[in-house]
């Protein structure tokens, strides 16, 4: 597979095989690759492998910067993979060196500091390449759960005997072929490549399935020769897939997919540019969208909203990027969720965004309203958006009540201004507690009185032929 970038490089305009510089890829793209090819490989830490948080929110990988790994055991349990970045700060005139990502094991003996030893190498080849013909491992005995296997060299004789023996296997047994194709990827580097020198005896794998192994291994030539020959039966699964495999090789295959112009269910077009969301590749989940009404007939509105508010959970800042994308009339249909997601990060910027370009608040507009009116120093942020444009149903009394149970004053003054009835919300209130609130209702009273005045007087001069400023 090719060694991932640590830097965005695109076709230069000078001649088509030239590359030249584009910028810094998102770290949170980033780790989804190798995370990817470790999987595929059976070398991911069996614990966890999570990236650091420092790197969330959308931060790019600093200009050349370069990634190493060190292991050892824990302090008092486990054994521990540490990623980091290394790279030179211009600015502080120093070299800086930040954890990237950390995995830990189950179990804590030899064979498991052995194992993780092969993680570490695979991430540093996934990163820097394989510069020589390193000798092969694998796993032998036991089975997923045991810790206690052995890790042997091959030489190329016994490796051929025991990729054909595996290839045997895979055909025979489905149960196992997970972990049989595990271990094809660890000793062969693929599948696909495999397939493609040795052949396999006796053919039995459709192109279909080559196709999907093509993308698992990111084998962007084989996938070029399969893709045309299984894509009128498969191309909801090809684009699925490739939607979801992370790095450059994927975008690549998911354009392929769509540039021969096939037509998807919302269903699996949703699918896909969630997919791209759990990559965390943005440009990718920007393209699906910006086409999806070109590959959707009959396309919901409230399809970009939806896709944000899934993105907002994990990836946040692409939840951000594509709200800043969407027009109006995309957010005017968006679910109601997005205001109670943001409103729960107190994003005022977000939230303004929303609320400018006409999104409803919603039956449930009293939750973003309490969230943001429980705490008293987010008052503000409600009092800003209400006055920015009404988004709150003037019939919607549940909003009210839940600013008048956070004696929240000025948001409800603004709800009253808004066109909300004080006399009808009196009525509707009589039967739902609202004990301990009195001096926020006798303001209200006060507020509601003061307007009644002023139609009472405007009403006349304006019968009159009169103008009112104000």
């Amino acid at each position: 597979m090719n060694v991932i970038e640590l830097e965005r490089r695109t076709p230069s305009e000078a001649g088509p095989r030239k590359l030249e510089y584009a910028g810094q890829p998102v770290a949170q793209e980033v780790f989804e690759e190798p995370k990817h090819r470790l999987e595929g490989m059976g070398h991911l830490p069996d614990e966890y492998f999570l990236m650091d948080d420092h790197w969330r929110d959308g931060r790019e990988i600093p200009k050349d910067a370069d990634i190493f790994c060190t292991t050892d055991y824990g302090a008092s349990e486990g054994v521990y993979l540490d990623v980091y970045l290394k790279w030179y700060d211009e600015s502080q005139k120093r070299s800086i060196t930040q954890k990237l990502a950390t995995g830990k094991t189950l179990g804590e003996n030899g064979n498991d500091l052995d194992r993780m030893f092969l993680t570490a190498a695979a991430i540093t080849k996934a990163f820097h390449g394989d510069h020589a013909t390193h000798a092969r491992h694998m796993k032998i005995g036991g089975v997923e759960e045991d810790t206690g296997g052995t890790v042997v060299h091959l030489s190329q004789q016994e490796q051929k005997a025991v990729i054909e023996a595996l290839m045997e296997q895979r055909e025979r047994q489905e149960q196992a072929m997970g972990q049989t194709e595990q271990l094809l990827r660890r000793m062969t580097g693929s599948i696909t490549e495999y397939v493609n020198t040795v052949g396999m005896r006796p053919l039995r794998m459709s192109d279909f399935d080559k196709a999907i192994l093509a993308i698992q291994d990111g084998e962007m030539s084989a996938f070029q020769v399969l893709c045309p020959k299984v894509l009128t039966e498969h191309a909801d699964d090809l684009l699925t897939a490739a939607a979801g495999r992370p790095g450059n090789v994927g975008a690549r295959m998911m354009a392929l997919v769509l540039a021969n112009d096939v037509r998807f269910s919302e269903e699996i077009y949703r699918t896909a540019c969630q997919n791209a969301v759990d990559i965390s590749d943005a440009n990718r989940v920007h393209l699906l969208l910006a086409a999806a009404d070109h590959y959707v007939p009959q396309l919901s509105p409230s399809f970009h909203g939806e896709i944000a508010s899934y993105a907002h959970s994990d990836h946040c800042y692409i939840a951000k990027e594509i709200i800043k994308r969407c027009g109006e009339e995309q957010i005017a249909a968006a679910p109601s969720r997005l205001l109670e997601q943001f409103a729960a990060d107190e994003d005022f910027r977000t939230l303004s965004a929303l609320v400018e370009k006409g999104i409803s608040g919603g039956p449930n507009a009293w939750r973003t309203l309490h969230m943001l009116t429980c705490q008293k120093q987010d008052c503000w942020i409600a009092e800003e958006l209400l006055e920015k444009r009404m988004w709150v149903d003037t019939s919607d009394y549940n909003a009210l009540h839940a600013c008048v149970q956070n004696d929240a004053v000025e948001v409800c003054r603004l709800l009253l201004d808004g066109g909300m009835d004080f006399d009808q919300y009196r009525q509707w209130a009589q039967t739902r507690p609202c004990a301990g609130h009195e001096e926020t209702l006798r303001a209200l009273e006060d507020h509601w009185s003061e307007m009644q005045a002023e139609m009472e007087q405007t009403a006349p001069a304006q019968e009159n032929g009169g103008m009112v400023l104000g």
